[in-house]
């Protein structure tokens, strides 16, 4: 993945450094210098049975993880890059012992290593759909206080780790920048709760609602009737919801998980859509008892085979379906790739990929460069030698007095407002939000389609109104958001007076 210019500066910072620390220190920056060049690693959290794995089968693009409960379920499992397929099975000691996907292009069931030796699953795809992103799959929680937690919390969130244990298991333990947490019908209480205690495991710049993404998943099941349309009951639930968990996700996407998976992941075959076509070809009376519940549809007397219908059932469920049928009578004729593509439509999937690039891809530079910081100032506080210590803070000083990381400062003051820990008015809470999520002149300053003049007088009037609220009632808190807030403006109206020349 290309470094953004802040991480890079970060990691420069790292090479220039190295050199002159102690060979503890120098091991940890090195480290440092490493994991910023690698992809954004995003933790799929939730409860059991959310549809997790599935949700990650469908960023893949491949059908890999198990969705069934079973030994690897139970595990952290994290997904990259990598030029061959395969699967290491890391033990506590760090030593791998390396595995064949199965017969079907899955994780194996069976991991031949005792549970209790285990530390995490390593998994390496060719899938290009993670050179720029690793996942990891963490068990599902049944209360915030498990042991299936304690896993995850090991391996997620900067758990000591042993001396001896090699550099790529130090790279992979290192920590999730960004959390996508995936909960069903509407969210309770318990689940607020076990997002706060991932948030609160996680390192600084991840512990905060921009880099945490709810997923609203299984929202076919709002659907009245089997056949029903879900979308207009699970759009403004998941707005509902969005504003339950406003102070722990940027954002809720509801999804159809399952169809996203089999659409993605290229399942559905050309037999499948064969058997759907003869299926839409039935008398209108017979299909509606047909797909009346998924215990008729399996069972009942049709020219499809009860097999294939239950292939069917495992790649759509009753409302894929109802949505493939029901098109498929409206035009006979429609392709097998047109169809796979409106299967997918209707999973929502398209959303959330649009929100991951808004929400965490287009952010990934900052949010590098600000871990990148957070850790090398624990190296600092942890070193031994005074010298040393200086000679970092003042390192990390220099970077943050850059104009272009006051993005790191809007990402963490955002933080404080959006988490609710300094208390704003709804509107300007929003508008610190707007200007720490995107660079874009005109959605910070809500003026689609303005010219830079208008924009320019927009961003001085931003600046000039913080500055006031800063000194005019504003509690300390306040004025040091207010203080960053305001800076933020007048560079966005910095920018827009001297663009950069396009390369």
């Amino acid at each position: 993945m290309a470094s953004g210019p802040l991480s890079t500066r970060v990691a420069g910072l790292c090479t220039e450094l190295a050199p002159r620390l102690s060979p503890r220190a120098r091991a940890e920056v090195d480290g440092v210098r490493q994991r910023i060049g690698q992809p954004l690693r995003v933790a799929i959290a939730g409860r059991l049975k959310a549809g997790k794995s599935t949700l990650v089968n469908a960023l893949i693009g491949r059908r890999v993880a198990p969705t069934e409960v079973g030994e690897c379920t139970r595990l952290v499992t994290q997904f990259r890059y990598g030029t061959s397929d395969r699967v290491d099975v890391v033990k506590r000691d760090g030593s791998r012992t390396s595995l064949p996907l199965d017969e079907s292009g899955m994780i194996p069931q069976r991991l031949s290593v005792p549970r209790e030796q285990i530390a995490y699953i390593d998994v390496t795809l060719t899938s290009d759909r993670l050179e720029n992103l690793t996942v990891v799959d963490t068990p599902g929680m049944s209360s915030v206080n498990t042991s299936i937690s304690d896993e995850a919390r090991k391996f997620l969130f900067d758990a000591p780790i042993a001396d001896d244990i090699d550099p790529d298991s130090q790279s992979a333990l290192s920590g999730a920048e960004a959390i996508i947490y995936v909960f069903t019908q509407s969210v309770r209480e318990d689940d607020l709760a076990a997002l706060q205690a991932f948030r609160t495991m996680s390192s600084k710049l991840s512990s905060n609602p921009i880099n945490s993404l709810g997923l609203f998943n299984k929202i076919d099941k709002l659907a009245p009737t089997p056949a029903g349309d879900p979308w207009p009951v699970a759009e403004p639930l998941s707005r509902n919801q969005s504003q339950v968990m406003r102070r722990v996700v940027s954002d809720v996407v509801p999804v159809v998980g399952l169809l996203a998976e089999t659409t993605e992941a290229g399942r559905l075959t050309a037999g499948d859509c064969e058997a759907l076509r003869k299926l839409a070809e039935l008398p209108a009376e017979e299909r509606a008892i047909l797909l009346a519940a998924a215990s008729l549809f399996a069972t009942r007397e049709c020219p499809v085979p009860p097999e294939q219908r239950e292939r069917l059932l495992r790649l759509l469920d009753l409302y894929g379906i109802n949505f493939a049928i029901a098109h498929l009578v409206a035009n006979p004729q429609m392709a097998t790739g047109e169809l796979v593509r409106m299967l997918f439509a209707a999973s929502g999937f398209p959303r959330l990929r649009t929100t991951l690039d808004q929400a965490f891809q287009l952010r990934t530079d900052a949010i590098k460069a600000g871990w990148g910081l957070t850790r090398l100032e624990a190296v600092a506080s942890a070193s031994e030698h005074p010298a040393e210590r200086e000679m970092l803070r003042d390192a990390i000083e220099r970077v943050i007095q850059d104009p272009e990381y006051h993005r790191l400062r809007l990402i963490e003051v955002a933080a404080q407002v959006t988490t609710g820990a300094v208390e704003l008015p709804a509107d300007m809470e929003a508008e610190v939000a707007r200007l720490a999520l995107t660079s874009d002149p005109q959605r910070v300053l809500g003026m689609p389609h303005q010219p830079p003049e208008a924009l320019i007088r927009a961003a001085l009037e931003a600046n000039n109104r913080w500055r006031a609220f800063a000194v005019g009632g504003a509690s300390p808190a306040q004025a040091r958001v207010a203080h960053v807030v305001a800076r933020g403006f007048h560079l966005v109206a910095q920018r827009l007076r001297n663009p950069r020349p396009a390369h």
